[in-house]
This record gives structure tokens, sequence and C-alpha cells, in this order.
């Protein structure tokens, strides 16, 4: 009987690490390497690409809307320079965000979540990126309840503990992964975080996994003891297919690319050439 209930409530972690199981690829800021990043046209294409899921960045804006780009101003993707924590969502819905990444994508505009999560189709999933603060999470909250998508269509990823934190206190069925990147300390010191920092980390916050960096200092000691803590491992941003088929090996379970479709058939070529 006891067996009998710890399979079960293993369940969800044993279907996200399934050993020899693809990887999710995952459509960094939409299919964005072909079309222009953060936009509908962006997210759209990564369906056509057979993308498993979408990325993208989402800001909170004057007026209290959740709008979908990178950066916390418009300049390097709209040319015009407006701050996006103190523009109203019908200002940034003036610039075109597609131009610049060529005249067939003219006329993008900044999406909002709401026209996003509209785009997800049934069975797929969208991590939801978050760029600012806590304060954004009661809009989230509203945003999610009212898009109606299935339970575990909704990941939130966040450099920002605190963001992961208050998801999990206020939205605790919605999965949400902490994201972390990793810098070498003075003199060829550790690199920052390390493990036991990131495990700690995870744990304070109550994420439900990482999503990492796809660095180095991921080994097969790291990925063992983030399964063995419970903390599926997801890596960015990953466009070499020997890269990924490293990161396959060591049980990620998504890789986020720049090019889904394109790196799904390199990667499928990679592992089958190792077996």
């Amino acid at each position: 009987m006891r067996l009998c209930w710890l399979v079960y409530a293993m369940l969800p972690w044993v279907t996200e690490t399934m050993i020899g199981a693809e990887p999710m690829i995952v459509a960094h800021r939409g299919a964005s390497h072909d079309a222009p990043e953060n936009t509908l046209a962006a997210f759209r294409l990564a369906w056509q690409q057979g993308a498993d899921a979408i990325e993208g960045d989402f800001h909170l804006t004057a007026d209290g809307r959740i709008a979908c780009l990178h950066d916390a101003a418009t300049k390097r993707t709209a040319g015009t320079n407006l701050a996006v924590a103190r523009s109203t969502l019908a200002e940034l819905r003036r610039l075109d965000v597609g131009a610049w990444k060529g005249a067939s994508w003219a006329g993008e505009r900044i999406p909002t979540l709401e026209e996003v999560l509209a785009v997800v189709p049934q069975g797929k999933q969208i991590f939801i990126e978050i760029k600012c603060g806590p304060e954004i999470v009661p809009a989230l909250k509203r945003v999610l309840a009212e898009a109606g998508l299935a339970s575990g269509q909704t990941v939130v990823i966040a450099f920002d503990a605190e963001v992961i934190a208050a998801v999990k206190q206020q939205l605790p069925a919605l999965r949400a992964y902490w994201l972390t990147s990793y810098k070498q300390a003075p003199k060829n010191g550790p690199w920052k975080p390390t493990l036991d920092e990131v495990l700690r980390t995870l744990r304070r916050i109550g994420a439900d996994g990482l999503d990492s960096q796809a660095h180095d200092v991921i080994d097969t000691p790291f990925a063992r003891s983030l399964a063995a803590a419970g903390f599926p491992l997801h890596v960015w941003t990953v466009d070499d297919p020997k890269v990924a088929a490293r990161f396959a090996r060591l049980g990620a379970v998504s890789i986020t690319t720049n090019r889904p479709e394109w790196l799904r058939a390199q990667l499928r070529e990679e592992l089958a050439r190792s077996r």
C-alpha cells in the first residue's frame, strides 16, 4: 500500500524526467531566428515549426496591463525609446516592433499576455518569463484565470527569486521555475551560484524546477543532485546541436532555442549518431 502511494505521489515528477525521453523544444521569444521576437508572428511561426512550447518575456505597464517584450524599454526593437513601466499599453501599441527584422514583418505590434495565451494550442505550453518584479503577480493571476487554458499549459519563469516566491504564494498550483545564469568569482574562483546555493534558493522560494543557462557548470553530478532533490532541469538558450545533445543526455526536460524546428531535427541526428 505504501509503495502504491509513493508511486502515485511521484507521477508528475516521473512524467517530467523519464530516462531517455526526448526533451521538449521551447521556442525562445517564439521562432525568433526567423521572425521578430516576442510578436504574435513569432509565436505562430513557432507552432508551425513544431515547438512543444513557446517562451515569451512580460512586463507590467503603467496602466496595469501585461505587455510582451524583453527589454525594459522599447528602443532596441522599436527604434523609439519608451520605458515600459512608465508607458500605457496604448502608447506601446503605437510602435512597430517588426520592421527591424525585415520589411515583411513591418506592422507587428507589442502583444498583450492575453493575446499570446490565445494562440497557445491545446496540448502545448507557454513559459511566461516575468521581467519585472512581484508587483505583476495580481495582474498575472487575473489574466490566467480569464484565459482558461488547461492545467499544466502555463509555466512561470523568472530570474528574480522573489517573483517565483510570490507566484507560488499566490498561485500555488501554477508551476514556476527559477532562472539562473553563472558568473565566475575573481581570480578563477568558483562559478556562482554553486549547486548548494541553487538548491537552497529553489527550496526557499518553493520553485518547481530550475531553468538554467546551458553552461558547462551543469555536469552529471549537478544534474543528478537536482533530480535527487526533486527539481527538474530545463535549459536555455541552445542553438548548437552538440550542446543540446549533451543536455538531453543529462536529462533536461526542456531545451529553449531560437530555432525550434531546425534544432529538433539536428538533435535527433546527434543523438542517433551516439547510440
